[in-house]
């Protein structure tokens, strides 16, 4: 039985996955981001609705005035399945199919995100993910360290 080697460190407190599982994780959410829109479109919901309400899960990041620890906490429970899963199901054991398009375009955004490279958070600040270290694009200094990390 062969293993998946240990996520690397290239300097000292940075985490990088392998490529392979990185890869895997983003193209799970390109999978469930396209087939949310299926399903999305098949709801006959309207596109603006989906336009207006897709950034709403990104106000949790306001967790993050209150420091990295609540900030994550926040953003990390409206950026999992289970509250929009929850959502569906009961709107379809309820018979509230106006519940459906919220739930999938909540689904859809965090899906997209993944898809990013935008994964859960850690406490130590934004860019510390179950992905990895988010790399700031438009930055001098592109792995953040715990010493430069936002705590």
């Amino acid at each position: 039985m062969t293993t998946s080697p240990a996520p690397s460190a290239p300097s000292a407190g940075t985490l990088v996955l392998p490529a392979p599982i990185n890869q895997l994780l983003r193209l799970e959410g390109l999978a469930v981001g396209a087939l949310s829109v299926i399903l999305y479109a098949r709801t006959g919901a309207s596109w603006w609705l989906f336009a207006a309400l897709w950034l709403v899960p990104d106000l949790s990041i306001l967790g993050y005035l209150l420091g990295p620890c609540r900030g994550s906490r926040a953003y990390n429970t409206i950026h999992t399945y289970t509250i929009p899963i929850t959502l569906a199901v009961l709107g379809l054991l309820l018979h509230a199919d106006a519940l459906l398009p919220f739930a999938l375009i909540w689904v859809n955004h965090i899906a997209i995100d993944r898809m990013m490279g935008y994964g859960l958070k850690f406490s130590n600040g934004f860019d510390w993910t179950h992905l990895g270290i988010r790399k700031r694009r438009f930055s001098s200094n592109n792995a953040p360290t715990p010493a430069n990390s936002p705590n």
